[in-house]
């Protein structure tokens, strides 16, 4: 498996579980995604991605998109797209 850095977190909302990735490459609904920080270090599928709280099936690098997280995460976390 190969991670390539694809962006990072910018905010985080607890009560929708839902995190903010400033992207500095390409990200498609459907990728898995590896988001590593201080206390935040897992793996998940991206099911949808919204920019300005719409779905877009992509996003391209300096695009700020949301997405449904499974886990806590935190401000600076980096985000690596997870390749087989």
């Amino acid at each position: 498996m190969q991670e390539k850095e694809i962006g990072k977190i910018t905010h985080y909302f607890g009560h929708i579980g839902v995190g903010i990735i400033e992207l500095s490459d390409v990200l498609k609904a459907g990728d898995s995604i590896h988001i590593k920080g201080h206390s935040s270090d897992f793996t998940q599928a991206v099911d949808s991605i919204q920019i300005e709280h719409t779905s877009v099936p992509e996003a391209k690098a300096g695009d700020s998109v949301g997405i449904k997280v499974t886990q806590k995460i935190h401000p600076h976390d980096i985000v690596y797209k997870v390749t087989a």
